[in-house]
């Protein structure tokens, strides 16, 4: 790939990054009004609609007949989890510290392909772990301000979002990324879909409310269109260090639209997910992140 084509795949990437910090914020605005259930079935409701696009320019509707079906449907199962538990998470947590506990999914990926993939993490690595989950106590801190429950979410969310993460590397190159999207995102609607009923919005949403919710959704997925651009441009290793640009994004929205900057701690704690997650991506060792519906 040529210096342009490069230079398109890092824009890519940015806008791609920008789209989902920004549908984070989006959501945490929107719990004010509406049930986290009620907003997840928005967006996979439009996120299906852009599954199926992509499977009509890919040429083929027939996903289900694609091989692997036990770890795709695992692996929609697992990023199901992540929507249910990140959204509901964001009712009572800050966005920057919900964001950055989620963002030890590179680190508990680590800690996982040992007995997923079979790989062997060399000691260096297992250092960056620790010193990364150290950062996320300095965030959690027992006994601290942020809510028991909100954060327990944000851990499953992470340590789900690492399982699906490896399942795509157990994929990769065996099933077409558009079938991945497709079984994903069918699994995300059915799940996110049941407890809907129970949680309604008190009085049937404005029209305009629920083309905003199905815009952001539909935000989301489109971030998913950028990220095929430009991993088909740039190559993996060089794109996973970008990805924390997304946290620091998550702390300025936090910080400036919703008023809840992390204390020193936190900030130190941020600090330390960073380097931590930036050492393991410079070593490859991190998750190769691949096209994947977030």
């Amino acid at each position: 790939m040529n210096a342009a084509g490069q230079r398109a795949g890092v824009a890519f990437f940015f806008c791609a990054l920008v789209a989902f910090a920004s549908y984070d914020a989006f959501c945490k605005f929107m719990l004010q009004f509406y049930p986290a259930p009620f907003i997840n079935i928005m967006r996979y409701v439009a996120v299906t609609g852009i599954a199926f696009a992509m499977l009509l320019h890919h040429g083929d509707l027939r996903f289900w007949r694609a091989p692997h079906k036990k770890l795709l449907l695992l692996r929609g199962m697992m990023l199901a989890t992540v929507a249910t538990c990140f959204m509901t998470a964001l009712t009572w947590m800050p966005l920057a510290e919900a964001t950055a506990i989620y963002f030890t999914a590179p680190l508990l990926m680590v800690a996982l392909s040992p007995w997923m993939l079979g790989e062997h993490v060399p000691r260096s690595r297992w250092v960056a772990v620790i010193f990364g989950f150290g950062g996320m106590l300095l965030i959690v801190r027992p006994g601290g301000s942020l809510p028991l429950l909100g954060t327990m979410l944000m851990v499953v969310s992470a340590a789900c979002y690492a399982i699906f993460q490896l399942l795509t590397r157990r994929l990769a190159g065996q099933v077409a990324s558009p079938v991945q999207y497709a079984w994903t995102a069918l699994a995300c609607l059915v799940v996110t879909l049941i407890p809907v009923p129970f949680f309604l919005p008190a009085q049937m949403p404005p029209f305009g409310d629920v083309l905003l919710l199905l815009a952001g959704g539909a935000c989301s997925g489109a971030a998913q269109w950028l990220l095929l651009a430009a991993f088909a441009r740039v190559e993996a290793s060089t794109l996973a260090p970008l990805n924390y640009f997304q946290l620091l994004l998550a702390v300025a929205f936090s910080t400036f639209w919703f008023h809840k900057a992390p204390d020193a701690l936190a900030t130190a704690g941020i600090a330390l997910i960073v380097a931590a997650g930036l050492y393991l991506a410079r070593s490859n060792i991190a998750a190769k992140p691949r096209p994947v519906l977030n």
